[in-house]
């Protein structure tokens, strides 16, 4: 009964990964064409923290952790949330929705290339397939004209990749370390302390601040989706899924993310879906299924079991 439990939190877990990360693209997208991107994402997380450590407390969860624990849920906040979602919100004033989650989806490459250098895990034959995939997928994706001409798209492009870095680095560094052992207490001081670093970040760089009541209807709502489910759901899901399964088969939802974003896109801001764009979509998932295939099946199988 406990591991058929499992199983479906498991799969319950990865479609809030898979789906409802893949729309957090477009509201990400609508809310900073009215707010400043790092003010936008320190209200999110600080908010989503705030609100799980109201809930810990009416379900009588303990919230105390060590010291230890508390470093490492602030370094994982800094590396998932402060750089690495905070910067690519920034990202999205200057790169359409589809095309950001379509970069972000070579982070298992970049995961199973860094588990390489500091792990010296042994890259396996279909994997290098694989990254020579990911390698002409993202050469196809960056090399359109219509996107490199658009005003500050390179840089836009550079600073998602090095986002790409924090939150492969990340994953690597949670799967492994000493942190709360309640998945709930795990987001909600991730998300708090990566939303103060966040709000230090706009500051420093000298947003200016509005009061929720002063945005429009639409951002408001925007914001209490991504709080709720962008945040709290998802990333709850998300530290669950990397102490349940291994980083590579976490970053699996890198296969359904762009295609959710794209769609999005499309309908809801009429962003244009170019040829070589899917192209690249496909070439790039390809090389990202050579990695993970058997491994994505595995976890499905162990729980049929």
């Amino acid at each position: 009964m406990g591991r058929s439990s499992n199983g479906a939190l498991v799969i319950l877990a990865f479609f809030a990964i898979y789906v409802i990360w893949g729309s957090t693209y477009l509201l990400n997208k609508i809310a900073v064409l009215e707010l400043p991107p790092f003010m936008l994402a320190s209200f999110r997380f600080t908010t989503a923290g705030l609100l799980i450590f109201i809930l810990a407390k009416i379900l009588g969860i303990k919230i105390t952790i060590t010291k230890k624990q508390l470093l490492n849920t602030i370094i994982a906040g800094f590396l998932f949330l402060s750089f690495g979602n905070g910067v690519v919100v920034w990202a999205l004033r200057y790169v359409d929705t589809g095309f950001a989650a379509l970069e972000i989806s070579a982070q298992p490459l970049i995961i199973l290339l860094l588990m390489r250098i500091l792990q010296g895990k042994k890259i396996q034959p279909m994997s290098v397939v694989g990254v020579v995939f990911g390698v002409i997928g993202i050469y196809l994706l960056v090399s359109q004209k219509q996107i490199i001409n658009k005003e500050d798209s390179i840089l836009g492009m550079v600073m998602i990749f090095f986002c790409m870095l924090s939150w492969a680095y990340g994953s690597l560094f949670v799967s492994k370390a000493d942190l709360p052992a309640n998945y709930f207490v795990n987001t909600g001081y991730q998300m708090f302390t990566g939303g103060i670093i966040l709000a230090l970040m706009s500051l420093g760089f000298g947003e200016n601040w509005t009061s929720p009541l002063v945005w429009s209807v639409k951002v408001q709502g925007v914001m209490l989706l991504l709080v709720v489910f962008g945040s709290i759901l998802a990333f709850t899901s998300f530290n669950y899924l990397l102490k349940s399964v291994s980083p590579e088969k976490v970053a699996t939802s890198t296969y359904v993310n762009p295609i959710v974003a794209l769609i999005l896109g499309r309908y809801f801001l009429n962003e244009q879906i170019t040829v070589q764009s899917i192209v690249a979509a496909i070439v790039l998932l390809t090389g990202v299924y050579f990695i993970n295939t058997k491994k994505t099946l595995a976890i499905f199988e162990r729980f049929k079991r």
